[in-house]
């Protein structure tokens, strides 16, 4: 009989697995180890890795330094992409390895664009004093 694994403990796996995910492509990318001159050349920051339910696909949000050459590290991650794949499943043990899938981590420009508002004169005046 399978044992029947409730929301939040599947919840809390998808997590775990995704931080373990992200902390092998984080050390692989900072330790130089893929053969690519654009990621040797620029500081990646892999800012958080979401499973899908199965454990199968794996949406991996980097950031460069800076926010340079974006579309440049993009480009280079997704053409290593079975390297880092083959990397990951031996580095973190799992039934299957998950397909990686780059895309750019809009967050902080989401944040930065919010703060700015916040503190334009005309919003300013609304959140002045009470």
């Amino acid at each position: 009989m399978r044992k029947q694994e409730s929301q939040e403990g599947r919840s809390v796996r998808l997590l775990r697995v995704g931080e373990q995910v992200r902390h092998v492509l984080s050390e692989i990318l900072q330790r130089g180890d893929v053969h690519d001159e654009t990621l040797q050349s620029h500081l990646v920051s892999v800012t958080e890795v979401r499973m899908s339910p199965d454990l199968r696909h794996a949406t991996v949000f980097v950031k460069p330094l800076l926010g340079q050459d974006e579309e440049v590290v993009l480009k280079a991650l997704r053409t290593n992409t079975a390297y880092l794949q083959r990397e990951v499943a031996t580095r973190v043990r799992m039934k299957y390895a998950a397909r990686l899938k780059f895309i750019a981590d809009e967050s902080f420009d989401e944040g930065t664009h919010i703060d700015s508002i916040l503190r334009s004169p005309k919003v300013a005046q609304d959140l002045g004093e009470e």
